[in-house]
């Protein structure tokens, strides 16, 4: 058997890429990874998988160099291998998709626009109106997510709080609520529910992760000591 070219080799490797993102649940592990370092059983209970499936898809994902590990005591951390360059993937993966697919803009049409017919704000419109103080930025993702990271003087009010938290909120300002990415339900929630109580709401068009990978602003909380 004859020895593959360069160009075989590399089209191989990036084959196995492609096929360690070919699977849904994949897709999400990625997405909860994208906001942040998980264990195991952190990622297996988001995702609603055993303990045995979690693993063995991270296993997948991590012989792809989708993903790496940090072992902190008795607990094996995963990470993205890459943010910018993992997040912008899933990105293109997106974008083809909703150009390609009936079943993904069927989706969207039936849930996403329907809930949201107001076009969301960019990342660089929301960057502007930062600057000039024009906007409260929410971020509805869980507490632990957003103590990896957010946007700059983002409130964090986590999507399951936010009604007996809505005097957090000023009445006066436009509101930009994101969540975990394009796909991610809480923030198109959050906006309706904010609309239907008054607020002026809007959501970003994405998420956290694309506004990281995309080189703007991010904080994150000093770890306790």
């Amino acid at each position: 058997m004859s020895t593959p070219g360069p160009k075989q080799a590399i089209f191989e490797s990036l084959a196995e890429v492609a096929q360690a993102l070919g699977h849904s649940n994949r897709l999400e592990l990625l997405e909860y990874l994208a906001q942040g370092q998980r264990s195991v059983e952190e990622l297996s209970t988001l995702s609603g998988m055993t303990f045995a499936n979690t693993s063995r898809h991270l296993q997948i994902l991590r012989r792809a160099r989708l993903v790496e590990t940090e072992r902190r005591g008795k607990h094996v951390l995963y990470s993205l291998a890459g943010d910018a360059e993992v997040v912008t993937l899933i990105s293109a993966l997106s974008r083809v998709g909703e150009r390609n697919l009936a079943e993904v803009n069927r989706v969207l049409d039936d849930y996403f626009h329907a809930r949201d017919s107001m076009e969301a704000v960019t990342r660089e419109d929301l960057a502007e109106r930062l600057e000039a103080g024009l906007v409260t930025v929410l971020d509805v993702r869980p507490e632990e997510e957003f103590a990896q990271g957010h946007l700059p003087g983002a409130r964090n009010i986590p999507y399951a709080e936010l009604d007996q938290r809505l005097s957090e909120l000023p009445e006066d300002t436009e509101i930009v609520a994101y969540c975990r990415g394009p796909y991610c339900v809480f923030a198109v929630e959050a906006v309706a529910a904010l609309r239907a109580r008054g607020f002026k709401a809007v959501r970003l068009e994405d998420g956290f992760p694309e506004w990281k990978a995309a080189g703007f602003a991010v904080e994150a909380q000093a770890a306790a000591c």
